[in-house]
């Protein structure tokens, strides 16, 4: 089963995803992997990663990728959360992989066997941004968003920590 947690930055859509793993996916002998893509760029980033960490103390086994997520996945045996799929967007970018690519690895993801649960914020809300390199994210994003949201069993809206049902 693939589920996707979308949501604004600070919605809850993360701690929503990992009860919502836990509870319904996690199998009682054995926990469920954490994929974890944050590339630290700042100390503002690795405070963010802290909390993180703090919350979902040792329930889960955190792996750490910021790029591959299909080889990453293809050898997870257990139900996996994705935290986030925006941030590897934006280290797709980064490292300039071009978008057909980004999103070809995406769909290949998106039909591997077994659960997983993918964050990703909502970033098509606001206002076109103003630079080449933030309208690029946005578009992409936004093309994910539509991509995990044809493929995925399941979609959770997150706002104000609550999450609504979309599919």
């Amino acid at each position: 089963m693939k589920t996707l947690f979308i949501g604004g930055i600070k919605s809850g859509k993360s701690r929503l995803a990992e009860h919502y793993l836990l509870q319904n996916l996690a199998c009682l002998d054995s926990k469920p992997y954490y994929l974890a893509t944050t590339e630290f760029f700042d100390d503002e980033l690795h405070e963010r990663v802290r909390i993180h960490q703090q919350r979902r103390q040792d329930l889960f086994i955190t792996l750490e990728q910021p790029l591959h997520l299909l080889t990453t996945l293809q050898n997870c045996q257990r139900p996996v959360l994705v935290e986030c799929v925006s941030m590897w967007l934006n280290n797709m970018l980064y490292h300039h992989i071009p978008e057909t690519d980004i999103l070809a690895e995406l769909a290949a993801v998106l039909a591997l066997p077994g659960d997983v649960v993918f964050v990703h914020n909502e970033v098509g809300l606001g206002i076109i941004p103003d630079n080449k390199l933030a309208r690029q994210f946005v578009d992409l994003s936004g093309k994910a968003a539509q991509l995990m949201g044809e493929h995925c069993d399941a979609v959770f809206l997150c706002s104000a920590g609550l999450k609504l049902a979309l599919k």
